[in-house]
């Protein structure tokens, strides 16, 4: 069956984020997502966003707003030892600097703060297929989708995909359309486990060596709505 397995959202980019059961999609993409940042304040970087690229310790933090498709409140951040801030509490860029050894200040704005109001859609197939070809079971969390679907399609069938290309989840549609969407150029982020704690250098040589770097495709909300796990997915 053909159905929406899983749904994620990521409130501050390159933390960790949240497992939904359910979430709202829109203009924005999904709603709250990639919705807050941290800044660089290094001399020779100010101003510029803080990523695991930079600093792979911004995975031992998470963020989450609570299991709500659509968010009433900033995030609340958990770092090692179960310390848990809300974004607005005053000592939170003090801890950050504590934790991450480098100074930084928070940014909030109104969506996303890499790639546009997008949507991050993986593909069971795909993700079954990449473990097969590494011999090893692949985490998903790793990618940061944000919607992760059984679609009855060939593993890695999305690499393919071009202008015009759909999915319906639930009463959501999506397509690939506009700027920055498409298959999904990986960067080096998920060569590291999803606490970072350990990098499979391995894994992003494989992607770039046989699959071009990509997985999973990049998509805006043409329809929008709320999607639950469970939904039914059609691929188009």
């Amino acid at each position: 069956m053909s159905e929406v397995l899983k749904l994620n959202r990521w409130p501050v980019k390159s933390l960790r984020g949240e497992q939904l059961s359910a979430a709202r999609f829109d203009e924005r993409g999904v709603a709250g997502d990639r919705a807050f940042a941290l800044l660089d304040e290094r001399p020779n970087r100010a101003g510029n966003i803080l990523t695991v690229r930079q600093n792979q310790t911004l995975l031992s933090w998470s963020a989450s707003y609570g299991d709500l498709p659509e968010p009433t409140g900033p995030p609340t951040l958990s770092g090692p030892d179960d310390q848990r801030f809300s974004w607005d509490d005053p000592k939170l860029a003090n801890v950050l600097e504590e934790s991450l050894d480098i100074p930084v200040s928070l940014r909030a704005a109104d969506g996303q703060q890499d790639r546009g109001p997008t949507v991050l859609v993986t593909f069971e197939s795909s993700l079954r297929g990449l473990s097969e070809e590494m011999g090893a079971d692949v985490d998903l969390r790793r990618f940061r989708t944000n919607l992760h679907v059984d679609a009855d399609l060939p593993p890695f069938a999305e690499q393919d995909w071009e202008a015009g290309a759909t999915i319906t989840a639930g009463e959501v549609e999506l397509a690939v359309t506009g700027e920055h969407a498409g298959p999904c150029i990986r960067c080096a982020v998920p060569s590291w486990d999803a606490d970072g704690r350990e990098r499979w250098r391995e894994l992003q040589a494989h992607l770039i060596e046989r699959h071009e770097n990509k997985f999973g495709v990049i998509m805006r909300v043409t329809r929008p709505g709320t999607v639950t796990v469970g939904d039914a997915v059609r691929a188009g």
